[in-house]
């Protein structure tokens, strides 16, 4: 529960870097959380959900991309359909980079 905690206390951080592991199981509860309530019928409750996770969506991504050496900005290649998510997905899956502009690597000091 700690990956979809974690993010949701950092609400609407958008400085710092973020793991790819801290992501991806972010958007696997977003994305199970919206599976369960759509396949139970819950069309409202789930569009009510997902505006609450917009916010914490964008903030973990853009810190995502910060931990790849990138801006937060790229996420709007969200806006071009297709390509822009899958240009992202590439993006966001690649390992992270040393220190840079965005802070010390997370990956730094923490047992594998």
């Amino acid at each position: 529960m700690e990956y979809f905690i974690g993010p949701l206390k950092k609400y609407a951080e958008f400085s710092g870097r973020a793991r790819r592991q801290e992501f991806w199981m972010f958007m696997l509860f977003c994305f199970g959380i919206q599976f369960v309530l759509t396949l139970l019928g819950l069309e409202t409750i789930s569009l009510l959900v997902s505006l609450a996770l917009i916010v914490p969506n964008l903030s973990v991504g853009a810190r995502r991309l910060h931990d790849t050496g990138r801006s937060g900005w790229w996420q709007l290649l969200l806006l071009i359909p297709l390509i822009g998510f899958i240009v992202l997905i590439v993006f966001w899956a690649q390992d992270s980079h040393s220190a840079n502009n965005y802070g010390a690597n997370p990956k730094e000091g923490v047992p594998a």
